[in-house]
């Protein structure tokens, strides 16, 4: 069963990873794993800083022998560079590194200590979109991201640990800040996403604009891309 007992954030500096770490405290977790490539300091005993760099398995491997309590692990830590799957370039590969591979070896580092501390949870925040291209190489990680998280949901529940995935829309972080478009409150998605794991949900869907895309992936193409109709 998932508890928030014990929580691991990456990518706890971000506006996402803060609200995260907030509001576990706020829910009664006795302790909180910031992690960060750089971490900062934290006004509660409680959060323990960590240096944890998605790309680096000896920063993860240092920080799983030091998180040996952890009941949650909460995979946030993401980029955008505006890499295209249109030509190879380092920015793409460096997009996948942070944003699929990076996830994956933290819930690989991690789950032994899930499944010892009786199952647990793995929170991966993903996108509406993993389910739509328009994002273009930021979408091409997500949609993998959203393909292992499912086969890690059905790999890992013989270990008792839950896989949760966290789809949203633009959200007010300082990933997007340069947009001029409506965004969630990360205070909304991250409520969102601590009750769906504490119910045992295998996916929250943080917003209006995932649930109509979520709807519409067994329609025809045509509608997901209306540019596709205009041929």
């Amino acid at each position: 069963m998932a508890t928030l007992d014990v929580v691991l954030v990456t990518g706890a500096n971000g506006g996402l990873g803060t609200e995260f770490v907030d509001q576990a405290l706020a829910r009664g977790a006795r302790k909180v794993y910031a992690t960060a490539r750089r971490p900062r300091g934290w006004d509660d005993p409680r959060v323990v800083p960590l240096v944890v760099d998605v790309t680096d398995p000896s920063s993860i491997a240092a920080a799983a022998g030091v998180a040996t309590d952890v009941t949650l692990v909460v995979n946030n830590a993401g980029s955008s560079n505006g890499a295209t799957v249109l030509k190879d370039s380092p920015d793409l590969r460096e997009l996948f590194e942070v944003n699929l591979f990076g996830p994956l070896a933290v819930a690989n580092a991690f789950v032994p200590a899930l499944a010892a501390n009786g199952g647990g949870a793995l929170i991966n925040v993903l996108s509406v979109l993993s389910w739509l291209g328009i994002g273009d190489g930021y979408s091409a990680t997500k949609a993998a991201l959203w393909s292992a998280t499912n086969t890690q949901r059905i790999a890992l529940s013989a270990d008792g640990i839950l896989v949760t995935a966290l789809h949203l829309g633009f959200t007010d972080t300082p990933m997007t800040a340069g947009l001029d478009v409506p965004k969630n409150n990360p205070s909304d998605v991250v409520r969102q996403a601590y009750d769906g794991v504490l119910a045992g949900a295998y996916e929250v869907l943080a917003d209006e604009v995932s649930r109509q895309v979520k709807a519409s992936l067994a329609g025809p193409i045509e509608a997901l891309y209306p540019q596709l109709a205009q041929r």
